[in-house]
């Protein structure tokens, strides 16, 4: 008896003045589920940074600069970021069975369930799969950076009936998607918004996506499978989908004078409106800062103002009546919209940039590996007597 009550006691919810471990939070907010050298939040100054490098710094260089950094920890010199460039392109090729297999997918799928399909079957065409060499799981995270994006490309091209494109040598990472979704190679300038766009959007700590890739990859599963589960994650409207779900709202809005009455109406039905408010920053988010800018400039260059100019009343309204700040999802709606962009690609985007941080936090994961296994508060109830089948009303 005295060993059943002892077992009863210890069943018994937390009671206040307990000893027992504080109770959870309702999505993890604000608890430390690790540590990591990769990336630097400060949600109350707006500061995004990898590896001790500022965001607004990264953007000036090239993306193929903040990949290396994120994989191998530190900034490449002009002879390693060549050599590096020159794994990238050897790399920019896909199976010929992966080929054949978009081409056999339904044209009418959303692409990130195609990406989260073909990345697991890329596992099976790759011999070094289950190797977790440090060596052998970075050059995983390589073909990976520079497959997931042929992936995006070849799809919407069998989806379109279009010919798919070869990729081109001399062209760099950002250059070379544009090239082969497009059709053809883009301004200068649009491949700069572009890069950068990728570089705002290379890592972000432990949101939902990368947490779920370092939860697999902590059972030391492989690296395919791990990336599979961001891809996952990366899927929801509440992550990487709120970038499409934003430019369907401007849409619907369409002209700069039915935005104030159009948010007020969606407000009132208390509609979510995505693209603003964050779990970490209490300020603009710094990736916001350049996007703005960059939705401008395309409105410019494209003779389509209206977008940017719907987005800043929205921006200015959802601030002012809710206090909530533009997030990284708000302004890349319109970017890439004007740069002509599909808007079911605007995620599998998302995920060709995000890659280059999960890769980097699986690595890091592998290299001091402890299962990720938190505990849960219980607040169901407790001691249920149980009835047998038969005298169950």
């Amino acid at each position: 008896m005295a060993q059943d009550s002892e077992i009863a006691a210890k069943q018994q919810p937390p009671v206040n003045g307990s000893t027992k471990p504080a109770p959870g939070k309702a999505g993890l907010e604000d608890v430390v589920a690790g540590t990591s050298q990769i990336c630097y939040l400060d949600g109350k100054r707006g500061i995004l940074a990898y590896r001790g490098y500022n965001i607004n710094d990264l953007v000036k260089g090239e993306f193929e600069e903040t990949a290396y950094l994120l994989f191998y920890g530190k900034l490449p010199n002009a002879t390693e970021l060549a050599e590096f460039k020159k794994k990238l392109v050897a790399a920019r090729k896909l199976p010929q069975q992966i080929k054949d297999r978009i081409q056999q997918l339904p044209k009418n799928v959303h692409p990130m369930a195609v990406l989260r399909t073909i990345v697991s079957e890329l596992g099976l065409y790759d011999p070094t799969a289950e190797d977790m060499n440090v060596t052998a799981n970075t050059e995983k995270g390589i073909r990976m950076l520079v497959q997931i994006p042929l992936v995006v490309a070849y799809y919407d091209a069998a989806r379109n009936g279009r010919t798919v494109l070869e990729s081109k040598d001399e062209l760099g990472h950002a250059a070379n998607f544009l090239y082969l979704l497009l059709g053809k190679q883009q301004d200068e300038r649009v491949v700069k918004m572009f890069d950068a766009a990728l570089t705002l959007h290379a890592d972000h700590e432990l949101n939902a996506s990368t947490f779920a890739g370092r939860v697999i990859a902590a059972t030391l599963s492989d690296m395919y499978s791990a990336v599979v589960g961001a891809i996952g994650a990366l899927k929801g409207p509440l992550h990487g989908g709120a970038n499409e779900q934003v430019m369907r709202m401007l849409l619907k809005i369409n002209d700069p004078n039915n935005a104030k009455s159009w948010i007020t109406d969606a407000l009132a039905r208390k509609e979510k409106i995505m693209g603003f408010g964050h779990r970490v920053y209490r300020t603009e988010d710094p990736r916001a800062t350049h996007l703005r800018k960059f939705s401008e400039e395309m409105g410019q260059r494209t003779g389509q103002p209206q977008w940017y100019q719907i987005s800043r009343t929205v921006e200015d309204f959802i601030k002012q009546e809710k206090g909530l700040y533009a997030n990284v999802d708000f302004y890349s709606a319109s970017t890439y919209h004007l740069m002509g962009i599909p808007l079911d690609l605007y995620t599998p985007i998302f995920a060709m940039s995000r890659v280059s941080g999960w890769v980097a936090h699986i690595l890091e994961q592998y290299s001091n590996n402890r299962l990720i296994r938190p505990t849960a508060e219980y607040i169901g109830q407790i001691d249920q007597e149980y009835t047998p089948l038969e005298k169950r009303k």
